[in-house]
């Protein structure tokens, strides 16, 4: 009778269903994973591979591996914090290469995930084309950073003005041939998952390279919009683990069992207080705090400038509850506090949600590039939201007209153009009792002959 009951009258709907749905569908269904198999099936990713150097393994073979996990972690953070150190020193042309080489490393670690995921790796062109979708990306937001940043170089090198009047023409057209070759590589039975990693190839470019380019122009704005918010991540990074490894006990979210209150909370105190101090270093040194520019005549970055008002010391007075005390601070440590506040109380949530993007393929890391820390991208998941408020923060709070850009754009203009700006600027200024009167033209007498 059971058997009776399941080929019944709705054991035949269902089968009809099945059957209108492959029609339409074609064999198109077959290619997705998560439709095929089980929802609890586990996609076919490979698990990172164990890479800590041997030495350091042998050093630390009779450890827990809860203490070897420690120590591993401890040893390569400060590898890792001694390199950030040197590219500083090396400078601004290293540090946007350093950038790149770490956007490109994070866009590869989360496509290959995609190609793992939905078995993608026999599609036409596809790999291909990500990779090309990442150039067009770089040269426009490249592109763009060009012509603000070294308008000088622009306008002196004939094949550069070309390429800057038409950069977003030029740009719009390298992602439409992108675009096409798309289109003409789709294949029956593989619509839905070209369609999947097109969608993925996009989104991992919106988080990736579009958030890389906004660490640049932090830079630009001067090294200390770089290096104090990568540091309040780092720093938060590490003082969470800390005191959630000695002091942990209450879980902070599921997403990260492992992450607690206690690690929260404390990283959160210890992060405001080294932002606050390392503000306080950073400001008193012209290299760090001005704006990164070009000198067209020795062809070289320069960080010379009269600082800004942000990074002059002032005095302030205390709340009366301190008897009305005066303290001196660079106004820049006050903006450090709320950048401090935002990489240790929403910066965590990058890492939640890279947590939570893992979990949904069943993956413990993006990649095992390093020993203890798995991938790139997990060193920078927080990294990526942290630089896109800072970037919003100084637009928003901080940076105001910049004369260096208007001064390129008047030197594009026609001569008759800028005449026209000139003239009205003076008789502007003229209003406002800036510059003197023009005086009444009158012939002087010729001198007499001798």
């Amino acid at each position: 009778m059971t058997d009776l009951r399941r080929r019944g009258g709705g054991g035949d709907t269902d089968n009809s269903d099945n059957i209108s749905d492959k029609e339409a569908d074609g064999e198109d269904r077959l290619a997705c994973p998560g439709e095929a198999e089980s929802k609890d099936a586990t996609p076919d990713v490979a698990p990172p591979s164990e890479n800590t150097p041997h030495c350091l393994n042998k050093a630390l073979e009779g450890l827990p591996p809860r203490w070897k996990n420690y120590w591993i972690r401890g040893v390569l953070s400060l590898a890792m914090i001694s390199g950030f150190f040197l590219i500083i020193y090396l400078g601004p042309i290293t540090l946007i290469l350093v950038v790149m080489t770490v956007q490109i490393k994070c866009f590869q670690e989360i496509i290959t995930i995609g190609y793992r995921v939905y078995r993608s790796y026999e599609l036409p062109w596809f790999r291909t084309l990500s990779w090309y979708f990442l150039v067009c990306v770089n040269y426009f937001f490249y592109g763009e950073t060009l012509a603000d940043y070294f308008g000088a170089l622009v306008q002196r090198e004939e094949p550069l003005q070309f390429l800057s009047r038409y950069h977003r023409f030029i740009s719009f057209a390298l992602y439409l041939a992108g675009f096409c070759m798309f289109v003409l590589s789709l294949v029956k039975k593989h619509y839905r998952l070209q369609f999947y990693m097109f969608a993925w190839t996009h989104v991992t470019l919106l988080i990736v390279v579009t958030q890389s380019h906004l660490v640049i122009q932090n830079l630009f704005e001067g090294m200390i919009w770089f290096i104090v918010p990568i540091s309040i991540v780092i720093c938060n990074d590490i003082m969470a683990y800390l005191f959630g490894f000695f002091f942990g006990r209450t879980p902070l979210i599921k997403l990260s069992p492992k992450k607690t209150w206690e690690g929260f909370i404390g990283g959160f105190f210890s992060t405001v207080v080294f932002g606050f101090l390392l503000a306080y270093l950073l400001a008193q040194f012209q290299y760090f705090v001005c704006p990164v520019g070009y000198n067209s005549e020795t062809y070289r970055f320069t960080v010379e400038c009269e600082p800004s008002e942000l990074f002059i010391l002032q005095e302030y007075t205390l709340p009366a509850v301190v008897q009305n005390e005066t303290v001196q601070l660079y106004p820049f440590q006050i903006h450090s506090i709320f950048l401090s506040s935002f990489g240790s109380l929403i910066g965590p949530f990058g890492g939640f949600f890279a947590s939570g993007f893992k979990r949904a393929f069943k993956i413990k890391d993006f990649a095992d590039t390093i020993p203890g820390h798995g991938g790139i991208m997990d060193r920078f998941d927080c990294q990526y939201l942290m630089a896109t408020f800072t970037h919003v923060y100084i637009g928003s709070f901080i940076r105001g007209p910049n004369p260096t850009k208007v001064l390129q754009q008047l030197l594009g203009l026609q001569p008759a153009q800028q005449l026209s700006i000139f003239n009205t600027l003076s008789s502007h200024l003229r209003e406002r009792g800036m510059l003197p009167p023009v005086a009444a033209w009158t012939p002087r007498p010729p001198s007499p002959l001798r």
